[in-house]
Parts: structure tokens; C-alpha cells; sequence
């Protein structure tokens, strides 16, 4: 249960229970081996903590789904995130959870009615893709059957040959994510970032397969586990976890409440009604230190980043770049149970540099947080297998990010 017992949490109290539930405050491993190096079991247990990975393909500095785990257990071995979420045996698998994401294999019946709705919509429009391409839809079905797991480079089509790369979309690639959605076809894992597609049936265990939940009880039991996996949070914030509207969310968060899985709570400075998870920790401080991705769930809900850490942020990556205020790839800076800037990182793998292309500090931020940062950023440089760290002077922050890193050598 959690400590307190009072229906009022401060803001601090708040902040302190939404990053214990996201796994932050604990013990990191570190590439020195000061601390035990982080293996697969740890991993996994994240993801699980976690309930999803978000997939994007951004590369800039890294692609997303690898942050989270680094920003709370820091340095680690991809291959092996790679082999536990891509392997021919993982327990996981990818869907349409938040957006897409790897997911515990043991979950893809929760998401059933999600697959079952999108096939009906996107095949009831009589002028639209699907009812146009119905012999594309059985040609791909029957040419997994018959071949096994391919990627759509893979598949030999004239509508593919014509366009070629993974990013054509061409018609091949459109059956592809049509069956994909659909629950019909999965991801048999991913090479360079491009997925292999095979049938359900050749990568799904059948008990899995097998498995049927109403859509009652599986949107139930998402807002369950987006509400642990929050800590505490809004029915939008609950609900948007795994992109559960509105009514069903309050609907199923009314059975929670009755049961005593969701305790209501009210939250200083929250206009909306909160709700605690009856597992959730509240812990005295958070000793943290990170670097965030744009897509990881502390700040992946904008409005609920502004009021938890009175941090307004918006990803730049599709604003042209005389209008980008803060970069292309800004990520938040946390720092114990408050985010107190955002550094803009670009992995410069030719020439093995980590580029701080630009650095800014909050305007209520302490001073001095340039030498809590540096050790973040010779964390990553590390992990990245990279030989320096160069800060570009641009940024309230940069000129003292930059001296704090000439300092640290």
C-alpha cells in the first residue's frame, strides 16, 4: 500500500511516486563495474515494470527504445536488449500500445479488440485501400505461409521493386501494416531497424493465440497497469498510457476505484481529479540522474511533463530549423525528482564524437547543475563508444556545460 494516507499529495509527493513507478532511484550499473553490469534479467524485468518500450526511428543520437532503459540503469549491452526484444524466442512482441512498441508477448490478448476494431474500420470504406487491394492482402498472406518471416524488401513484387527501400510504402509495405494492425501478421524481430513480418501463427505461442479477453476486461486491465506503471496520475494521463479514450477509461477506472486498485486522490496544483495505484511507492527523495528521450514515458504526455515538473516541452524534430528553439533531438535532463533542462545530442559516429549542439537550464533550475550533467554526458559517450564530447555555445546552459566538460577532461 502506499505510505501515505492522506487523499492530498503535494506536488513533491507526486513528482517522488511518478518516477519510483517508472523505475528511477535505484541502483545503475556503470561501464567501470563499480556496479553489477546490467544483464538480461534486469532488462526484462524493466520492460515489464515498463509495460512497453516506444519504438521511433530517429537515429540521431539513439534510436528511442534503447533511452529508457539507459536513462534507469545505465550502461548496458543493446545486443542483449536487442536479443531479449527481437530474439526468435522473446517473450515480447511489437504492437500499437502508446504508439508502436515492444510489448510483453503475454499482453498481446489486451490488445485484441484494438486489432479487431481497426480491421472492421479500415475495411468497411468501400472506395478505400483495403477493399482495393484484397488479392494483395491473400498474395502476402500466402507468400509468409509459404517462405516463412520476410521484410518487405524481401518480398518480391513488382509494387515493391518499383520503389524499392524500406521507406517507399509501397503496396506490399501498406498489406504488410494493414495485417499487421489486424493481428494477422507480427513482427518476427528487426535488422538495422527494419522489421521482418511473419504470420501470427508462426510467432505467437498458441496459448497465446488462444487467449481471448473481452474488451471490458482488457481495457480494464491496461488502465490498471498504465495507472502502476504512472504511479499517479489524471484519467487522461492514465488512459493515454495505452491511448484508451475517455469513456472507457473512467468506466474501467470507476471498477479500479471500487475495488481499491485505484485509490482517488487530490494533487497540489492539479485542476483534474488523480488517482493513486494501491502499489505504488512514495519515497522520502529520489536520488536520479538522466538523460530523457522525447518518447519515454515521464514526459511522453506533454501537459503531464508541465505539471509534474513545470516543464513545457515540445519535440523540434518536424519544425524546419530556423524556427527550432531548443534542437532537433532536445532531450529533458533529470536531475533527482525535478527536470531541470534539456540538452540537444547528435552522435557524430564518423569522427566518434558526442556533439551538445545545444544546452539550456530552466529559469528556476539551481546553479551549478553543469557539473551533475557532465557525468551524464560521459556516461552516454561511453555507451556510445565514442572518444570525446564537443558543446556547441549555443544555449543559456552551453558556455558553462562547456567548461565544466574541459574541466572533467
Amino acid at each position: 500500500m502506499p505510505t501515505t494516507t492522506s487523499s492530498q499529495l503535494s506536488a513533491a509527493q507526486a513528482r517522488r511516486i511518478a518516477l519510483a513507478a517508472q523505475g528511477f532511484g535505484r541502483a545503475r550499473s556503470s561501464a567501470d563495474g563499480t556496479v553489477a553490469a546490467t544483464g538480461i534479467r534486469q532488462l526484462g524485468s524493466l520492460i515489464d515494470r515498463l509495460g512497453l518500450l516506444q519504438l521511433d526511428s530517429v537515429n540521431v543520437f539513439e534510436r528511442s527504445h534503447y533511452l529508457p532503459v539507459f536513462a534507469r540503469l545505465g550502461h548496458y549491452d543493446k545486443a542483449d536488449l536487442d536479443r531479449l526484444t527481437f530474439g526468435k524466442k522473446s517473450r515480447y512482441t511489437e504492437y500499437w500500445a502508446h504508439e508502436a512498441a515492444i510489448i510483453p508477448m503475454a499482453n498481446r490478448p489486451l490488445f485484441q479488440w484494438r486489432m479487431d476494431a481497426r480491421r472492421a474500420r479500415q475495411s468497411a470504406d468501400p472506395d478505400g485501400w483495403v477493399q482495393n487491394n484484397q488479392p494483395m492482402l491473400d498474395w502476402l498472406r500466402a507468400e509468409l505461409a509459404e517462405k516463412g518471416p520476410l521484410a518487405a524488401s524481401e518480398i518480391e513484387h513488382d509494387a515493391n521493386k518499383s520503389r524499392g527501400s524500406w521507406w517507399g510504402w509501397s503496396d506490399v509495405k501498406y498489406g504488410l501494416e494493414y495485417l499487421f494492425g489486424w493481428g494477422e501478421v507480427v513482427s518476427d524481430g528487426r535488422v538495422r531497424f527494419e522489421r521482418s513480418y511473419a504470420l501470427a501463427e508462426q510467432r505467437v505461442p498458441a496459448e497465446v493465440l488462444a487467449t481471448t479477453v473481452s474488451e471490458t476486461d482488457a481495457v480494464r486491465a491496461l488502465i490498471a497497469d498504465g495507472a502502476r506503471a504512472l504511479g499517479v496520475g489524471t484519467l487522461a494521463d492514465i488512459g493515454d498510457y495505452y491511448r484508451i479514450k475517455q469513456g472507457p477509461a473512467r468506466a474501467a477506472a470507476a471498477d479500479l476505484v471500487d475495488s481499491g486498485e485505484l485509490v482517488p486522490v487530490a494533487v497540489e496544483g492539479w485542476k483534474q481529479q488523480a488517482y493513486l495505484h494501491r502499489d505504488a511507492r512514495m519515497p522520502r527523495r529520489i536520488d536520479a540522474g538522466a538523460l530523457l528521450s522525447p518518447f519515454d514515458p515521464v514526459v511522453w504526455a506533454r501537459p503531464r511533463a508541465e505539471r509534474l515538473f513545470d516543464f513545457h516541452y515540445r519535440i523540434e524534430i518536424y519544425t524546419p530549423a530556423e524556427k527550432r528553439v531548443f534542437g532537433y533531438y532536445s532531450l529533458p535532463v533529470l536531475l533527482d525528482d525535478r527536470i531541470v533542462g534539456r540538452v540537444d545530442l547528435k552522435n557524430d559516429r564518423q569522427n566518434r564524437v558526442l556533439r551538445v549542439q545545444s544546452s539550456w537550464r530552466e529559469e528556476w533550475a539551481p546553479p551549478g547543475i553543469e557539473q551533475r550533467i557532465v557525468p551524464l554526458l560521459q556516461a552516454a559517450r561511453d555507451w556510445q563508444g565514442l572518444d570525446a564530447i564537443e558543446v556547441v555555445d549555443r544555449g543559456n546552459l552551453a558556455r558553462e556545460l562547456a567548461g565544466a566538460v574541459a574541466l572533467a577532461g
